[in-house]
């Protein structure tokens, strides 16, 4: 059978926003009762959030009554609480209440934390301490999150339209589910060693696209750069020098020869204590004759004149060319003479 889930229907119209999410009331609840049970979540908070807890705390229940939301601050435990009660309505607050007191402990400021009340807002707490197990490469690599005087963290929540925080081990992320999905992919490329600035190279163009409504069904990959990794030439370790590629055999190496049977090949084995020392004696002289030489060359190239390029003078070359022009003249002149008087004489 044919499938008609495409076929057209006489309600939707182009007006309805199909996205669009709509405020839940508390006619929207089917049953029209309360909850058969209470729900209720704790989370701890460090001693350093006591005194903010303590002057934002009326303007939190105030927050959450208009959901029909409990909440108790416990100063002795250092714990928030939240719970629904008989007039709750809206199953999903109570999860959005528990966010809120989990952003509240992560140092999120409560303007901004109360923000996760919305429908179209969601967070996301991320841990990064197990990326890395170097503390001092840790630091370095969460401070690139944040970038000089915070521009890194400015220029990600622009583009990605979400609120981020960097506290201790964990990034607290606020804003629409799609950033933050991206926003974690950025995080965790920049825990492995990939800088921040490339994604937002990536975003910014992305941006930039999406302005345009004839690519909206094309690939943009020609559009996106395409970084490659360059392996950088580090110095090689002795032991990567010796490994090379071994040839298999079957038969066991060649057994090395010990040190009284290379005495024996060479004859030491049978001298006596005197001529093994005469015998040392003489390398050690050889040696430094050696070496000595060696020096002494170094040394004289020092004293070495270089090659230099002769440079004549054109006027010169002329009077000398006609020096010799002058000294051939007379020398045929002379030839000359002689001939005659030797002829004269006959």
């Amino acid at each position: 059978m044919v499938s008609t889930h495409k076929k057209e229907k006489p309600w939707d119209t182009p007006d309805i926003d199909k996205w669009k999410i709509d405020e839940f009331k508390p006619e929207d609840n089917a049953s029209g009762s309360a909850f058969l049970e209470e729900s209720s979540f704790m989370t701890l908070f460090p001693k350093y959030r006591e005194e903010y807890l303590k002057q934002v705390w009326p303007d939190v229940s105030k927050a959450l009554k208009k959901h029909h939301i409990e909440c108790t601050l416990n100063l002795v435990e250092g714990s928030m609480t939240v719970k629904t009660t008989k007039k709750t309505f809206d199953p999903v607050q109570i999860l959005n209440a528990r966010d809120l007191i989990k952003l509240l402990a992560r140092s999120v400021p409560f303007p901004q934390a109360v923000k996760i009340l919305q429908d179209d807002i969601a967070c996301e707490v991320i841990k990064i301490d197990g990326y890395v197990s170097n503390k001092e490469r840790f630091i370095k690599r969460r401070q690139r999150l944040i970038g000089p005087s915070g521009n890194t963290l400015k220029a990600l929540e622009l583009l990605t339209d979400c609120y981020m925080l960097v506290q201790g081990n964990t990034v607290a992320v606020m804003g629409p589910h799609l950033g933050l999905k991206t926003l974690r992919r950025v995080i965790e490329d920049c825990m492995q060693n990939i800088h921040p600035i490339y994604h937002i190279k990536e975003l910014m163009i992305k941006k930039e696209l999406a302005k345009n409504p004839d690519l909206a069904n094309e690939s943009w990959d020609r559009f996106l750069p395409q970084f490659k990794k360059r392996n950088v030439q580090r110095k090689k370790t002795k032991q990567s020098k010796e490994k090379k590629e071994k040839v298999y055999t079957p038969f066991p190496p060649q057994q090395l020869p010990r040190k009284v049977d290379l005495a024996i090949e060479s004859g030491e084995y049978f001298l006596s204590k005197k001529e093994k020392k005469v015998k040392e004696l003489q390398e050690k002289k050889q040696k430094q004759d050696e070496m000595k030489e060696m020096k002494q060359s170094e040394r004289s190239k020092d004293y070495v004149a270089p090659e230099e390029d002769i440079r004549e003078n054109p006027l010169m070359k002329k009077s000398k060319k006609r020096k010799h022009d002058d000294y051939e003249d007379e020398n045929k002149s002379k030839k000359e003479k002689k001939h005659k008087s030797s002829s004269d004489d006959e």
